[in-house]
């Protein structure tokens, strides 16, 4: 059983008090079952239908058919070898078909996205972090894939969202400053992705979805409400807030939206929610920063968070020479970490609100598991960016470095093959694959615009990278007549972006200027597991980072005589500026 702490006074109390009285009577049956139970709850395990087709259906020919002679004997192997792979091969065929004929009994599946923000792949209890408390969160990864290095390709949290909707990169979508896109001949260009190309409003005018937002959709940019949604509520940029008598907290209103929905939507329909909490976000401009509920304060209290090991002013003073005092992630290090009590105090709150989301998620979880619907739902927990805890001297995010651009990834579907439940995987998923695996779960191609691809293909034996014969059927919808990039010229086909068989090596990071470069200069890298190359534009300056031995990326090996690392810089420079071109292309690719 999953224990959760337990508050002084449960969320449902306060939801309950703010809701009108059709409300409260919906929401009093949902939590009546909540109070009664133990313990929050126990994510059910997946419904995962498999076939196994017996072995030998095709006879075997007598060993002494056609003589003893070596010849016959030669014949007759050839002609049982050729028949096991025909055997092999119609096998692997008919629980492809088993499978997606188990799909089509299923019908369409519903799907739930808890989309957190500011958090960082390792604030998590299943990642290891042996302080934050998130049982909900690391129950739905023993039943479902945790992704080890999912990363986002741009560290900002509306670009991210922009890339969520369109499955594209800033260099394709072009929402490069909240509010106003970019800036063409003095002119704000908006949100430049077509409002009828969005998941939102594929889902709700192609696939028939009934198709909701609770929490920040992080654009300060109208959606068209009709067009998009049957249910919207944008809540962004606050930790408390009155509302009629009660003052709410965000993650508390978030839940409650949430909560509304799933309880007022048309259940002649499938749905697709987006729970979009605006935890684990600060208050910029709130000295205080992170704002938790009441409730939770009596958490880690007598904990004492680690620092890590590169949160040191010799970390800080091997950034580029370039960052300074007036850097906003050294300035918001000061707001939150430059004394070891502030770091205590900042950390501890941060880790409270965490909670509080995993507690939500369990909530809603268990209002799909009590109607019934779980085992057929899809369910993903990611993050906009990660998030800088003093390392390198910074806080925040916006730069290439790990702690920014690796957030956590977890899915739990229906469909997973059985043997992949309660497994990691290490492969470079990113944020431009939700689009894909989110519209490919609705039955829906992604757009040619479109850059990632779907994710269920590392989960789905029969499905993707794990059965050839498959894979055809797979590939069509995985990348939908989009094409595979060559792969770098180095590493004898090492690193690439994918091929119809194998999952990308690398991927390209960017990351614009925001006012001047002094405050948040513009950053790009090549990310591989083994490397990472920087460069910084506007300083049109370069390094270079053997993560495999320096996961810190604190030696910069740009200046450095060693063969390997000339030959690396100059591999790495070059295969950067292809796929930058390649990003801002207009081609129909994945990336």
């Amino acid at each position: 059983m999953v224990l959760h702490p337990s508050p002084k006074r449960g969320i449902s109390s306060k939801i309950m008090s703010a809701a009108s009285l059709p409300t409260k009577l919906a929401l009093g049956l949902i939590f009546l079952a909540a109070i009664l139970a133990a313990t929050l709850y126990t994510i059910h395990n997946s419904a995962s239908f498999h076939t196994n087709v017996p072995t030998g259906w095709i006879m075997d020919t007598p060993a002494g058919l056609g003589g003893s002679d070596e010849a016959s004997r030669r014949k007759n192997e050839r002609e049982q070898n050729r028949r096991e792979m025909l055997e092999k091969e119609q096998t692997t065929a008919v629980e492809a078909d088993f499978q997606e004929e188990e799909q089509e009994e299923r019908g369409p599946m519903n799907i739930i996205l808890f989309y957190a923000d500011d958090w960082r792949h390792d604030t998590l209890g299943a990642a290891g972090n042996p302080i934050v408390k998130t049982p909900v969160l690391d129950a739905l990864a023993k039943e479902g894939v945790r992704f080890t290095q999912n990363c986002v390709t741009t560290s900002i949290c509306w670009i991210s969202r922009a890339t969520l909707y369109s499955g594209q990169y800033l260099a394709r979508h072009h929402f490069e400053m909240l509010g106003r896109g970019r800036t063409v001949n003095g002119t704000s260009m908006y949100f430049e992705v077509p409002q009828n190309e969005t998941i939102y409003s594929l889902l709700k005018q192609k696939a028939n979805y009934s198709v909701g937002h609770a929490g920040k959709l992080g654009l300060w940019v109208e959606l068209d409400h009709n067009l998009n949604f049957d249910f919207i509520v944008d809540e962004d940029g606050w930790h408390y807030r009155k509302m009629g008598n009660k003052l709410w907290h965000v993650t508390e209103k978030n839940t409650a939206d949430a909560l509304r929905f799933l309880t007022t939507r048309d259940k002649n329909k499938p749905f697709f929610l987006n729970v979009a909490y605006f935890a684990t976000h600060a208050v910029d401009g709130d000295k205080r920063q992170y704002l938790p509920q009441n409730e939770s304060l009596w958490m880690y209290e007598n904990d004492t968070i680690p620092i890590p090991l590169t949160a040191t002013e010799e970390a800080w003073k091997k950034m580029p020479k370039f960052f300074g005092d007036n850097n906003e992630g050294r300035t918001r290090w000061k707001w939150r970490f430059d004394t070891p009590e502030k770091h205590q105090s900042m950390m501890k709150n941060y880790y409270r609100m965490a909670t509080e989301v995993d507690t939500s998620v369990g909530v809603l979880l268990d209002v799909l598991r009590n109607e019934g619907i779980l085992n057929n739902t899809l369910v993903i927990f990611t993050t906009d960016n990660g998030n800088f805890h003093a390392e390198h001297g910074l806080a925040d995010k916006w730069y290439p470095h790990q702690e920014s651009i690796r957030v956590p990834l977890i899915i739990k579907d229906p469909r997973m093959s059985p043997e992949f439940i309660g497994t990691t995987n290490d492969e470079f998923t990113l944020n431009i694959d939700l689009a894909a695996t989110i519209l490919s779960a609705a039955g829906l191609d992604p757009l040619p615009s479109m850059m990632g691809r779907d994710m269920s293909v590392l989960y789905r034996k029969n499905f993707g990278m794990h059965g050839a014969t498959a894979q055809s059927r797979r590939t069509s919808r995985s990348t939908a007549g989009r094409q595979f990039v060559d792969p770098a010229s180095d590493g004898d086909g090492k690193y690439h972006s994918g091929t119809e068989t194998t999952w990308r090596t690398e991927f390209f990071y960017e990351h614009p200027m925001h006012s001047n470069p002094s405050y948040i200069p513009a950053s790009e890298a090549l990310v591989r597991k083994d490397y990472k190359y920087f460069y910084w534009p506007n300083f049109k300056y370069e390094q270079l980072f053997d993560i495999k031995n320096d996961p810190g990326e604190l030696n910069d090996l740009f200046n450095s005589t060693n063969p390997v690392h000339r030959a690396k810089l100059e591999n790495m420079r070059k295969r950067f500026l292809e796929l930058k071109m390649l990003a801002h292309s207009d081609m129909s690719i994945v990336l």
